[in-house]
């Protein structure tokens, strides 16, 4: 969990993006020190590197956009499987196979007359 003064300091760095201001350690801690917050002295500094040639306004409104990132990532490794070459590799083979006799079992269970609800 943040701790007051990370809380403080970003709260501090949203003023000054929303502001259009650029975000130093020095601007930090004078809103700091205006809202009468006392943080350690390092805090400011370093969220100012850490936010250094970053778009905050991008961050903020790209919230939800790391959900994005899931498909990229299964993608490589379909992608690595394509490129393999077809019939080379026999347990991929049998993993499929067994894949669809699972598919098949799953849809009897279905034919049996009766349902989950019923």
């Amino acid at each position: 969990m943040a701790s007051s003064s990370e809380l403080a300091c970003t709260y501090a760095a949203l003023i000054l993006q929303d502001d259009d201001v650029a975000i130093t350690g020095d601007k930090i801690a004078s809103i700091l020190k205006a809202a009468n917050v006392t943080v350690e002295p390092f805090w400011p500094s370093l969220f100012a590197k850490a936010l250094e040639g970053v778009d905050v306004k991008s961050l903020i409104t790209n919230v939800g956009a790391g959900a994005g990132a899931a498909p990229a990532g299964g993608a490589a490794p379909a992608a690595a499987a394509a490129a393999a070459p077809a019939g080379g590799d026999k347990k991929a083979d049998a993993k499929k196979e067994e894949k669809k006799k699972e598919e098949k079992k799953e849809e009897s269970d279905g034919d049996m007359g009766f349902g989950l609800f019923d």
